[in-house]
């Protein structure tokens, strides 16, 4: 449908821009000055080969759906891809928003060289994503599912207690008693509903078992796992969707990656701090700050039990006494991220009881 090509100005082109779409791609060609020499417009079947049969390209496009496949597929035939994360390439877009204007706006933001790449995922890393949002469709499923039976029984004057262990059994017993007011139609629904429940609850087993085995034979799994408050679903969400750790310069700056340090709103000499950026993968954020909190909670309980506690442990508590359980455990959490870096970096096991000393200048 789409195949229309436009030679804009003379020049040979060593770059090209690509407007990533569902049906319909838009390309911009720039020579080493990044002005546009040529421009085409594809549809999908088109677009397959189009850069298939050309000299090698820097080809770049923005980090959003289906990018990371058609960086593999470049690749592969002799390109250079780069990745740029589409908020900061849409700050080049001048004036209407339209295919043509991306392309030449991601053209433009090819010369930042302040703008760092996104890194290719591979198809196992994309894999093991797809296996963790998978999962979380069938939590948010069986959770749902949860609510409802609580819910519904509710309004007969059955209280469930918390706890999503607690549903089944109590479900179970007001659908085999006779002297609630259920109405029959009604135990037949919840019964499918408790059925809708287990096969939920099977099929997340079945994605961490998968996970499992994804872990087992991926060594930077296993050494993220020796950190305490990062179990499987952390390491392995971490391993796809950040892949190397010494890719970022420090560990600050990932930790500024996964949104886990302050917002700065600083001018001349006045430097001022608010809460926590939450920018970058929000999953895996979710999930370091959730085994930070159960980290937090095993120290508390380790104390009261009078059993040692490393110094992490021992920082944390001093931290959750002074500003509060949820603060404490959102450090822990930037605090963890960061010494995994720096396990990664030096190439070391996790130590909890790391003590970091400034060389003498």
């Amino acid at each position: 449908m789409y195949a229309s090509t436009k030679s804009v100005s003379s020049g040979s082109a060593v770059t090209v821009a690509i407007d990533l779409a569902k049906d319909v791609f838009e390309l911009a060609f720039g020579n080493a000055d990044f002005r546009i020499v040529e421009r085409k417009r594809l549809s999908r079947a088109a677009f397959a080969g189009c850069l298939s049969n050309r000299a090698p390209l820097d080809v770049v496009m923005e980090a959003c759906g289906s990018a990371h496949h058609w960086a593999r597929v470049f690749v592969r035939v002799g390109h250079r891809v780069r990745l740029l994360p589409a908020q900061y390439a849409r700050a080049y877009v001048h004036r209407n928003k339209t295919d043509r204007a991306d392309a030449a706006g991601l053209l433009e933001a090819a010369r930042c060289g302040a703008i760092r790449p996104v890194p290719i995922k591979s198809a196992l890393q994309q894999g093991t994503q797809g296996l963790h949002r998978v999962r979380e469709f069938h939590k948010a499923q069986r959770t749902a599912a949860i609510n409802l039976a609580r819910g519904l029984l509710r309004e007969f004057g059955i209280a469930i207690p918390l706890g999503a262990a607690k549903v089944r059994p109590a479900v179970l017993a007001a659908l085999e008693a006779a002297d609630n007011e259920l109405p029959m139609a009604l135990r037949h629904a919840l019964a499918a509903v408790l059925d809708e429940i287990q096969s939920c609850e099977k099929a997340m087993a079945a994605i961490e078992q998968a996970l499992t085995e994804i872990a087992r034979n991926d060594i930077r799994c296993l050494r993220l796992m020796q950190a305490g408050g990062v179990g499987l679903l952390t390491a392995t969400a971490m391993s796809a969707g950040l892949g190397d750790l010494a890719r970022f310069p420090s560990g600050r700056h990932l930790a500024s990656a996964l949104g886990l340090t302050p917002r700065e709103y600083s001018s001349g000499n006045t430097r001022k701090l608010g809460r926590i950026g939450k920018q970058g993968d929000v999953y895996v954020r979710t999930l370091l700050i959730h085994g930070a909190r159960s980290n937090l909670l095993q120290a508390a309980l380790r104390r009261k039990r009078g059993q040692p506690l490393d110094r992490t442990q021992q920082w944390a508590l001093a931290l959750a006494e002074k500003k509060g359980h949820n603060k404490a455990a959102v450090a822990l959490a930037n605090k963890t991220a960061r010494r995994l870096w720096a396990a990664e970096h030096h190439g070391a096991s996790f130590n909890p009881d790391h003590v970091s000393r400034r060389s003498a200048a």
